[in-house]
């Protein structure tokens, strides 16, 4: 007679000891690296990656120690140029330019293909050092990589009609990103952009993606494609990568702080450009019943510990619905699941799916925290808070740059917190009891790129959605970068310059009828496309 399994619940079952873990074979930093030595050979020398300027690789720079933030263990760090190496590189880049723009359009699609498919090639090992230099899940770091060369193939099938009475930009497109796509959002813009006929620029994120970067780099320039990789602190590096007059755009993905010193030198200098800045993300819940379409929509939001620039940190909240959105709202966070991307049970086990892994590197982790527990000693409370105990790590790893989920209600206005993006998994939640506290509340950051508004009724979100100061917002669920022909930008001061995605990147990259105004934010107009 067949016995009935023991539930969750039985003490049979939930007193045995969880497994200890291991590290997947095949999947350590040294598996990575010597996998990426035997790809590129010439892009890397002993224990360092190299840069790359005028077509050749470089042996230049003074490599900075560094860390990968999934257990505090050594990885390589980026070889830091000085500023006269950096101008050489961009003059370099400039000759590139001017020979890649008179390359036949057949030929670049050619040449970018070929290049996808190098990538697709060695997808798995490009995935596995996000893994190890920018703490992505497994998974996560796989739709990365695959974004990036599905995004870019997509523009190969349509650049044809894109380009109709264009040109190239002048000089080449400087691009300074921040650490969290390197692929889906810096490898996919450099291609487009020399799919469009210009040479590209990249400066390496200080934080991390220095040698899945420079891999995809050495695929690209082994088909020909005029890419340069350097390494270096913003402040060296920024007279050259920005200031430049043979810089024909500027391409910047990150922090307000420094993208408002890199707005206001392209401004002085009328160059072309386009700056992608947080905002504070809302999410808004007014006169809304659908409870249960919203807790998975909720655990979503915890993807990559919400280090991405369309993450949602803030949710504001109708008062006399607290009490339902609570109940929809922390069986979604307490299910998140987090820890060590690479650990598993047992060496055929597949990779786990987490929601998220470590943050990108222990000091956000402590600040995050510390400005958590601030906040909490000046009047917020705390709804959740999650603890390492139940994260999936290996054992005795360093946890330092893991931070659990937390949940933080009614923020006080003095906290970095109630007007900044976090850049981790910390939400905060408002209370309001009118339309007007609904809109003051998501509009507290003078502008973000994506907003979402949960409401029952389409009439009222027809009528509110339009004052709330985002890009893009969704009714009743997340808004995205998005890929393809979604466009993308911001309002406020989260986007300056040209407005991206789809035909909007080309046209960003290129230069077409001399009265031509972008859709974007400029200094002397704003234009939607």
């Amino acid at each position: 007679m067949a016995t009935t399994p023991a539930s969750p619940a039985d003490p049979a079952r939930s007193d045995r000891p969880a497994p200890t873990l291991i590290l997947k074979p095949g999947t350590s930093w040294q598996d990575a690296w010597q996998r990426s030595l035997a790809v590129a050979p010439e892009a890397f020398r002993d224990d360092q990656a190299l840069n790359l300027w005028g077509a050749a690789w470089h042996p230049d720079g003074h490599p900075l120690p560094a860390t990968s933030p999934v257990d505090g263990s050594p990885v390589a760090g980026p070889p830091r140029l000085d500023a006269d190496a950096a101008l050489h590189a961009v003059r370099a880049s400039l000759d590139q330019h001017r020979a890649w723009r008179q390359v036949p359009l057949a030929e670049r699609k050619a040449r970018i293909s070929a290049t996808l498919d190098a990538l697709t090639e060695h997808r798995e090992l490009l995935a596995l050092l996000l893994v190890w230099e920018i703490g992505k899940p497994w998974k996560l770091a796989q739709a990365d990589v695959d974004r990036a060369i599905d995004g870019v193939r997509w523009y190969v099938d349509e650049i044809d009609r894109m380009l109709v009475d264009r040109t190239p930009l002048p000089g080449p497109v400087s691009n300074i990103a921040s650490w969290n796509y390197p692929m889906s959002v810096l490898i996919h813009a450099m291609l487009v952009q020399a799919l469009a006929g210009n040479a590209v620029i990249a400066k390496t994120p200080t934080d991390g993606g220095l040698v899945c970067l420079t891999l995809a780099c050495a695929l690209a320039t082994r088909e020909g494609v005029p890419a340069t990789l350097v390494s270096g602190s913003g402040k060296e590096l920024s007279p050259s990568l920005v200031r430049s007059p043979e810089i024909g755009c500027v391409s910047f993905v990150g922090g307000r702080d420094t993208g408002a010193r890199v707005a206001t030198a392209v401004a002085d200098l009328g160059k072309r450009h386009v700056l992608e800045q947080e905002g504070l993300n809302t999410w808004g819940i007014w006169n809304f019943t659908d409870w249960p379409a919203l807790t998975p929509l909720l655990r979503k939001t915890f993807d990559y510990a919400k280090q991405r620039c369309t993450a949602y940190p803030r949710f504001v909240v109708q008062r006399e619905a607290f009490a339902d959105f609570l109940a929809a709202y922390l069986p979604a966070v307490r299910s998140v699941r987090f820890g060590h991307p690479l650990a598993v049970a047992d060496p055929a086990d597949p990779l786990p799916e987490l929601d998220f892994g470590p943050l990108i590197n222990a000091a956000k982790a402590k600040e995050l925290a510390d400005l958590t527990n601030e906040a909490i000693s000046r009047g917020a409370v705390p709804l959740h808070r999650g603890s390492l105990a139940d994260g999936h790590f290996l054992p005795s790893q360093d946890t330092s740059a893991y931070l659990p989920p937390t949940t933080l209600l009614a923020p006080p206005p003095s906290s970095p917190l109630h007007h900044a993006e976090p850049f981790g998994p910390v939400d905060t939640l408002v209370l309001v009891d009118t339309e007007a506290e609904l809109l003051a509340a998501m509009n507290a950051s003078n502008g973000a790129l994506v907003a979402s508004l949960s409401c029952d009724d389409q009439e009222t979100y027809d009528r509110l959605a339009p004052q709330i100061r985002a890009f893009k917002v969704g009714h009743g669920k997340p808004r995205s970068r998005g890929d393809r022909d979604e466009l993308f930008g911001g309002f406020g001061n989260s986007w300056s310059g040209a407005f991206v995605g789809g035909e909007l990147l080309v046209r960003a990259v290129t230069e077409g009828p001399e009265s031509e105004r972008l859709p974007g934010n400029f200094p002397d107009y704003h234009l939607m496309p």
